[in-house]
């Protein structure tokens, strides 16, 4: 008796949950701080025009990076991936209290 198991396909348009949030922070790290348009102007061209991030899609993820504190802003430019020290978290805890 065999074992039929029946993976679901992706479809070809889809990515993996949280592929974006690696793009953007990989995106950021490489070239620096972006506008939301370059970024995804970067994206599609560093992936050799296999990978296009729509606007639909990039800025409510830039929105959700900015509120759980994995990137900053200036203005409209996305700058920077934060940094998280779990140590510097502690030792900033002590002193406040």
């Amino acid at each position: 008796m065999q074992l039929k198991v029946e993976v679901p396909l992706m479809r070809r348009d889809e990515i993996p949950p949280g592929t974006l949030y690696l793009l953007i922070l990989k995106t950021l790290s490489l070239y620096g701080p972006l506008h939301g348009y370059e970024m995804a102007d970067s994206i599609q061209q560093s992936s050799e025009d296999i990978l296009q991030v729509e606007e639909g899609s990039l800025y409510p993820a830039l929105q959700r990076m900015l509120i759980k504190g994995w990137v900053t802003s200036r203005g409209r430019l996305i700058c920077r991936a934060v940094e998280h020290h779990p140590a510097n978290s502690i030792s900033e805890r002590r002193v406040d209290n």
